[in-house]
């Protein structure tokens, strides 16, 4: 009976200390919880510019299956005006740029592509509209989250410097959190805002090559006589 209560006295039962996410957050002190802040503000611009941009490629990318088998029997039966309005109706980017190149029938073919040409990049352009924002967020929060992570190394050291060499890991804990919070974070935003960024070019690219199949389909049409 001895030796065990002595041995149950030895070994005494060590609690484990949990720590919450907001508790991590705030153990690091206000320069963490400021660089954590950013952090948080891209997350939030990147998932909204993610989501709007996302929407507004799926939208443009539907089309409906007999948009150009219209276009082709009223632009070889002559009748320009109605195919222009079925493009005015879809309003989607393949069929405004039908529609200019609607527009300049009867100007020479090289005209008409160069108009298509230049229609197809100002709606690129607009399709990016922001995109670039997501790449500059996936490159600039792993290196905010870096700089957490030496603002925390400069307060492990300063504290203990003003521990005169005594290292005391309750003094430590303050900076450690800190470096650590925030590299985390900065990686999450970052990897978060690059799969963002990849994902909406890939739809852009689908995009691109729908216009540019529908704009070789239009002026290959335009080299067949019309229909009498």
């Amino acid at each position: 009976m001895f030796s065990v209560s002595v041995f149950q006295d030895l070994n005494p039962i060590q609690e484990s200390k949990k720590l919450s996410l907001i508790e991590l957050i705030l153990s690091g002190g206000l320069g963490g919880q400021i660089i954590i802040g950013i952090l948080f503000v891209l997350l939030i611009l990147g998932i909204y510019i993610y989501f709007e941009r996302l929407f507004n490629i799926r939208s443009a990318l539907k089309i409906e299956s007999e948009f150009m088998e219209q276009i082709k029997h009223y632009v070889k039966t002559g009748n320009l005006s109605q195919a222009k309005k079925i493009c005015e109706v879809e309003n989607i980017p393949v069929a405004r740029l039908i529609g200019r190149g609607i527009s300049k029938v009867g100007k020479p073919l090289d005209d008409i592509s160069k108009t298509i040409e230049n229609a197809g990049k100002l709606e690129i352009y607009n399709l990016e509209k922001n995109i670039s924002i997501l790449a500059t967020i996936s490159g600039i929060a792993p290196m905010i989250g870096f700089l957490g992570t030496v603002i925390g190394m400069i307060i492990s050291i300063f504290e203990i410097s003003n521990s005169g060499g005594n290292i005391d890991m309750k003094l430590l804990s303050g900076g450690l959190y800190t470096a650590m919070t925030t590299t985390v974070g900065g990686l999450i935003v970052g990897i978060i805002a690059y799969i963002f960024y990849n994902h909406l070019v890939n739809k852009i690219n689908k995009l691109v090559y729908q216009m540019e199949l529908v704009t070789f389909e239009f002026l290959e049409l335009l080299n067949q006589p019309l229909e009498k």
